[in-house]
């Protein structure tokens, strides 16, 4: 892998707020200014960025991730769409990886109504074609799928760690507001984030502990999973029991945090992370 990370470092998802409209150079020295790691390329509706920004992320010195577009399903009807879904992905690595980046994430697919074992298969065959596609070009970032907060998305926890099994540069990336939210309100316990760690060190060895790619956020929910998110402090995400675990597990890696207010609510869990 490019980078093997001696730490866990908090992340933003996105440039922070304070630089409005001034870009990544701006952003950095926020993050900086802040004591916090790095941010998360968010490439909403494309793999797009410009050469000054390719420039000042080059040149940053902080830890970097991309999430993938979010027209992503590679559960797809059309296979036009299935195509589309697998090359946005292999776009988003390849960009994360030129610039230096960490890893990248992704929601993976739905279910469409249509048989989980069938699905799993599905993606489990495109990301074979990803992993080859990227291996042709020796790129070795970290390919993640996101743990996702509605029943409808395909991406549990079991789905993904399974998925991770099966290839070398697959691991998962572990939203815990997601699985927040897509139950309806568990996994909000020191002992459940405990279980989490413990699951993805028992079937996906050490390594998956020491190299963790996590998201944070507030969040909203419903019967039907998550509604939007929130700042930490507006919801009930119990962040501190979750760090506590991050702590007492050792985990390293990066930390995204995707509440409204990306950068305060970061320095909130560098801070108490630290503190513990």
């Amino acid at each position: 892998m490019n980078k093997d990370m001696d730490k866990l470092n908090f992340l933003t998802a996105g440039v922070p707020l304070r630089a409005g409209n001034k870009g990544y150079g701006a952003g950095f020295e926020i993050l900086n200014d802040m004591g916090l790691d790095g941010l998360e390329l968010e490439f909403v509706r494309g793999v797009r960025i410009s050469d000054k920004s390719r420039e000042a992320v080059s040149k940053s010195g902080k830890v970097i991730t991309a999430h993938a577009p979010f027209y992503v399903n590679l559960n797809a009807r059309e296979p036009e769409k299935v195509e589309a879904s697998a090359q946005r992905i292999i776009e988003t690595a390849i960009t994360a990886n030129e610039l230096g980046g960490y890893s990248i994430t992704f929601h993976a697919a739905y279910y469409l109504d249509m048989d989980k074992e069938l699905v799993f298969k599905q993606v489990e065959a495109q990301t074979r074609l990803i992993t080859e596609a990227l291996a042709k070009d020796n790129n070795k970032i970290w390919i993640r799928p996101e743990t996702t907060g509605k029943g409808t998305q395909w991406g549990d926890l079991e789905e993904i760690i399974r998925l991770s099994k099966e290839f070398e540069t697959v691991l998962p990336c572990v939203d815990f507001s997601h699985l927040h939210a897509r139950y309806n309100g568990i996994s909000n316990t020191y002992d459940e984030f405990c279980a989490i760690f413990e699951k993805i060190g028992n079937e996906l060895g050490q390594r998956a502990l020491e190299n963790f790619h996590a998201h944070i956020a507030g969040i909203e929910y419903g019967a039907k999973g998550e509604k939007k998110h929130l700042n930490l402090e507006e919801s009930d995400f119990n962040y501190k029991d979750l760090l506590k675990a991050f702590k007492a597990f050792s985990v390293k890696g990066a930390v995204v945090c995707e509440s409204p207010n990306i950068e305060d609510d970061a320095k909130l869990l560098k801070d108490y992370y630290l503190s513990l």
